[in-house]
């Protein structure tokens, strides 16, 4: 059907053409339609935050920085290294080491019932080694070689081993002279 009335418009066309609107159609019709202003160019404006919405803002990051940071230290805190996977034979030699300086500062401990500035200027040395000791227990963990660290460890286990027992040998010698001096006022 649609080829039917293209056929019919080319051959009125000159029918269709004589019939034109008036001149003044088109005004009237724009007079009609609503008038169009333009618009006028929106300045955009800035954001501003408020001081409180800042210092919200500041304070929740300063909290969630706050908790992980406590989350971090405990999950450092909380790292075991197991010596016997470093070296099995560096870990005997350390729990060994270890037992052994414990019984020697409970002997020592026993001498600060008779003689505590001694046992006090005694345990002075004993615990710059043994803080020696806790730095290099805490750095273990995180070292990339753990098993340089763990030598070290043992060697300061020994050092504070034989200081504990050139303490003891002191002490000893110490009791043998009061002894020896206390015999000798009675047989005066």
């Amino acid at each position: 059907m649609s080829k039917r009335l293209e056929d019919l418009i080319k051959a009125n066309r000159e029918e269709f053409d004589d019939l034109e609107p008036r001149a003044g159609l088109w005004d009237k019709i724009a007079q009609q339609l609503p008038e169009e202003q333009p618009e006028p160019q929106k300045k955009r404006e800035a954001k501003t935050f408020s001081l409180g919405f800042v210092l919200r803002v500041a304070a929740s990051v300063v909290v969630v920085m706050g908790i992980s940071f406590v989350i971090f230290l405990k999950s450092i805190e909380h790292k075991t290294v197991n010596l016997a996977a470093i070296n099995p034979e560096y870990a005997k030699q350390q729990v060994q080491y270890a037992s052994l300086v414990e019984s020697k500062r409970t002997e020592l401990k026993k001498i600060a019932e008779t003689d505590p500035q001694l046992y006090k200027e005694f345990s002075g040395e004993i615990a710059q080694m043994d803080s020696t000791y806790k730095k290099l227990n805490a750095e273990l963990a995180t070292s990339p070689n753990q098993e340089l660290v763990l030598r070290e460890m043992i060697r300061t286990l020994q050092v504070q081993l034989d200081v504990l027992n050139r303490q003891l040998n002191v002490i000893e010698q110490y009791n043998e002279v009061k002894s020896d001096q206390k015999n000798e006022n009675k047989s005066i």
